[in-house]
Parts: structure tokens; sequence; C-alpha cells
């Protein structure tokens, strides 16, 4: 009976052991093994954690008075949102009568509702001030109005492609596409937090202790743009394409002494607020930097440069033109089948002669050639400070076939971007410096500090002789064959290029052409430069009379506005 009993406190104790050694072995597990995480739940039942938004930065253009004009800005929005464990009763009523205020879908906002334990589900950004007021006199339980700042374009569709647009994209808003998409980083800012204690209903307790990182807001940017150079030329770039029923069409005007881009537009353009309604991605890209063309004989300029600074040519050099040349079973020819005899290296840019061109790269040589359209940059893009730039496309003259150089040399058979022939033309109006083209000039940090973007030198493309030299002779192309460009008083540089557009399916070029004109003015110290562009007109065979009228009146506006005084 003794032992019995002993038995019996021994098992007692052994049994109080256990769950003495139980309730310790939790306690160390919930203490050190797990602390942190039963930290963290404690936290989040005491404390509020709230991520502050920064206010994106601003995109500012201005006049040559420094008068300024925001391009892109920040608006207030009204925007909806639900708290679905409020909505308990009529869940059908409530998402039938949302969606046919806010014109979306029945289905999509019903589950958003049935998510009983969210607290918080976004359901329509930018609504209309009267979407707004209607859904408020609904006054449905746990269905709010807000409002957001978000980005504004107050000046709708004018340089749409230069500005790129905010998207949404991976559940918050990022800069896409032009400005708004290379400098995202400045322009969107950094994100602050706010952490204190909450009551058991959630609500601040504003005694109580707090972390607080402020959001640091983006910077604004000023740029190259002025405001009334990019209106003229947007007037003059669209009146030109209804004139000719063209496809589309860009106008670039750069000073060619800092690489300063004043104006750039593209049309058909689109309204940046509204970028959600375009119907295809490829509306978005500027033609300017993102899409390729044959330039034509806008690019000759760029082999008698070659040519005239390796010394293997000088402006006096003569060759005898028969219209064509062949080339191993190939047949160049000119322009109408026309032949002009005798001509000296001025003859060839004022005529246009594609055995000219041919005749200048044969003389150069295929090595040194290649490596001038190098120099020049058509084989990389140019570093303009805008998303998405590509580079030009030589591919065909990394071979030795002579056909493919003989073509280069009056701009066939090579792809280049209209911002490459901005620089490498304003490389000759600049005395063989070739800028990089650029369009911020002014950055305004958040804590005010101001941060001025200088010229850059990119390299000596070609000696400041051989620019000269070449300048004249784009003086007498002027003179001698554009008569529609010409201003009296002013000496003006400049070259045309027609150029067929290759067939999609098969080798061999269209009917189809694209225009081009480039000219820079005073042509022996350059305050502009201007380059047009027009794909597929109709009913105007040559570029120097389709676009050597909107060349003039452009520049006919750029002296007067800059108060440049007549060469003569």
């Amino acid at each position: 009976m003794k032992k019995q009993k002993e038995w019996r406190i021994y098992f007692l104790f052994i049994i109080l052991f256990l769950i003495f050694g139980t309730v310790v072995c939790r306690l160390f597990f919930i203490q050190v093994l797990e602390h942190s995480a039963y930290l963290a739940l404690a936290q989040n039942q005491n404390l509020l954690f709230k991520k502050l938004a920064p206010q994106r930065g601003e995109i500012f253009v201005q006049d040559k008075n420094s008068s300024l004009l925001s391009l892109a800005t920040l608006r207030e929005y009204p925007f909806v949102y639900l708290v679905p464990r409020e909505i308990i009763e009529e869940k059908e009523k409530v998402a039938e009568a949302l969606a046919f205020v806010l014109e979306i879908d029945k289905q999509a906002i019903l589950e958003k509702i049935n998510k009983e334990d969210d607290p918080y589900e976004p359901l329509k950004s930018k609504i209309s001030d009267q979407a707004a007021e209607d859904i408020k006199e609904l006054d449905f339980k746990g269905v709010y109005v807000s409002s957001e700042k978000l980005r504004w374009y107050p000046q709708k569709n004018i340089a749409s492609h230069l500005l790129g647009f905010v998207g949404n994209k991976n559940s918050g808003r990022i800069g896409q596409y032009g400005l708004e998409g290379y400098w995202e980083q400045n322009l969107a800012g950094q994100p602050g937090f706010l952490e204190t204690e909450k009551d058991a209903l959630g609500k601040l307790i504003l005694t109580g202790d707090y972390k607080l990182e402020e959001a640091k807001n983006g910077d604004n940017l000023y740029l190259t743009i002025d405001p009334n150079i990019q209106f003229i030329a947007e007037q003059e770039l669209k009146a030109l394409l209804e004139k000719w029923d063209a496809a589309g069409g860009s106008v670039v005007i750069s000073d060619p002494q800092s690489g300063a881009i004043k104006a750039m537009v593209s049309l058909p353009n689109y309204n940046p607020n509204e970028y959600n309604k375009m119907e295809s991605i490829d509306q978005f890209l500027n033609p300017v930097i993102q899409k390729l063309y044959e330039p034509g004989s806008i690019f000759k300029p760029i082999t008698m440069a070659a040519g005239l600074d390796t010394g293997k040519i000088s402006p006096n050099t003569s060759f005898v033109d028969t219209g064509s040349v062949q080339i191993k079973g190939s047949v160049i020819s000119n322009a109408l089948g026309r032949s002009y005899g005798l001509s000296d290296m001025s003859k060839i840019l004022e005529k246009s002669i594609n055995t000219g061109a041919v005749f200048i790269q044969r003389v150069t040589g295929n090595e040194d050639f290649r490596k001038y359209v190098e120099a020049f940059g058509f084989n990389r893009p140019t570093g303009i400070d805008l998303a998405g730039e590509i580079g030009g496309s030589i591919n065909n003259l990394k071979g030795s076939k002579e056909i493919n150089f003989a073509t280069a040399s009056f701009g066939q058979g090579i792809a280049v971007t209209p911002i490459e022939l901005v620089a490498a033309i304003g490389a000759i109006a600049n005395g063989g410096k070739m800028m990089r083209p650029y369009l911020v000039e002014k950055i305004v940090h958040s804590d005010g500090w101001e941060e001025t973007i200088k010229p850059q030198e990119i390299r000596q493309v070609i000696s400041e002789q051989t620019a000269s030299r070449l300048t004249a002779m784009l003086v007498n192309t002027v003179k001698n064959g554009y008569d529609k460009v010409k201003i009296k008083g002013y000496f003006i540089a400049g070259k045309t290029g027609t150029a067929q557009v290759p067939l999609e399916s098969e080798a061999g070029y269209s009917e189809e052409t694209i225009h081009t004109f480039v000219g820079y003015a005073p042509a022996y110290n350059p305050k502009f430069l201007v380059l047009i562009k027009m794909d597929k007109p109709h009913g105007i065979t040559f570029a120097s009379d389709s676009l050597g009228p909107v060349f003039a009146n452009i520049a006919r506006y750029l002296f007067s506005y800059y108060e440049i005084p007549p060469d003569e």
C-alpha cells in the first residue's frame, strides 16, 4: 500500500514536470525562436504603417524672354474605392449602379465587393466630376469618392511624342516613353513613411511614439524647347501634311553649336492625358528617335565630307557623268535618267547626282567611307535624353560588296533616324564638332538645388577646314538649286532628299517616297538647324518643291524671332 502511494506521488511529479517542461519549451519557442514573428504581429496590432507618396516633378519650357509654360504638371482627379467589409447588403444593386455610372464591368465590381475582409479596393481613377457627384448621391455604404493628384498635360497633344506619359505598370504609376520615361527617377521622387501607434479601432494615437520619413518630391525639369518655336513647327507641319495628303512627318529644330533641341514635332500625335484610348503602342513611338528610314540624297553631304576630309577630292575635282554607272551587273542611274556631263563636286550636290556620289565613294575607298559614316554616328544612338532611342543600321557596309557601298553613297540600303541626321549635319554646321542632342537644360531638385546641363561635345568628326568648304558647297546648292528656300540677305546651307520606300515583302522599292530637307543658317555662323521629313506624300515628286517653302517659312520666323541681322 505504501509503495503504491509513493508510485502515485512519483507519477504526479512526472506529470507536473512534463507540463512544466512543455510550458517552458513553448515559452522558449515563442520568446526566443519565434520572437521576431510575434513581435511583428503585436506591432501590426498596435502600430500603423503608412507609405507617403511623393509629388511628381513638373516639366517646363520657356521662351527667349524666360516666360515659363508647363507641359506636364499635377492635377487633382476624383477616384472611387470600396471598403468591401462594409458592403453587407444589396451587393448586386451596388455593383449594377456603379457599373452604369463608371462604365465598367459589373462582374469585375462584384469580384471586388466579395472580398469581404478587404478594407480597401480601388475601383476607378480619373473619373469625371459628374460621375463623382452621381456616386455621392447614391450614398452606398462602403463606396467612397476621394481625390488624388495625378499627371496632367495642360497642352494636350502638343509635344506628346517628346513627353511620353505616366502610365500604370506593375500596380504602380511610372513614366513611359519620351522624357517621362528617360527621367523617371528624377521626376518620380522617393516615397516616405509614417509609423505610429493606433488604437483598437485602427485610428492614430497622436500622442504616441512615431517614426516619420518624409517623402522626397520629384525634380522639376526645364527644357531647351522654346514653346513659340514648337508651336510654329507644329503649325507648319500640320499644314504641310494636309496639303500633300501625307501619312506623317516630323520637324526638328536645333542649335547646332550646342546640340540644344528647340522644337521636336511628329504627326500624327496623341493626347497623353488619354493615352489609354490609343489602339496601338506604335502610336507612342517617337519617329524622330525610334523609327528608321532610308534617307536618300540628304546623305550626300556625308559622302562629300568623307571625300573632302581624306583629301581624295576637292571642291574643284571633276568627273564626267554619263547618267549611269555599272557595278558588277547592277546599274545605278540618276533621277529621271538625266546626265550632266563634265561636273565638279559642287554640282554633284546642286543637281543631286547619284553617279557623282558613287564616284566620291569609290575614290574615297570602302574602308575610309565606312569609317566616316561611323564617325558621323549612323551606327549608334546619339545619346539624346529621351527613352527608347535606337541607332541606325549600316550593316551592309560591314562586308566588301561594292554595290552596297555605292548605293549607301546616296542614302540607299542604309537606315537612319532623323535625330542622327540632325546631329551629323549639325557637326558640319559646327566646324566639324559633333554635339550631343539634348532637351533638359536645367534640373531643379526638391531641395532647391539647381543643376545646369552643359552642352557636350562628342567628337571632332571632320576638320574645321573641311566643314567650311562643305558649308560653302551647301550654300551654293541652295543658291543655285532651291529657289523656294532662298531668303534675301541670308546665306543658307541645305540639302534635300527624295527617297523611295523599300517594299516590305520583297526586295526592291515601291513608288512611294519620303521627302527630307535639312538646312542651317546663317550658314557661316549658324544659330539654328531645321530638319523636315514628310512620309508618303501624294501629288508631288521632289522634296525641294514640297519642303522648300516650309523651311523658308520657319527660317523667316527664326530670323525675326532671334533678331538675326542679314549677312549682306
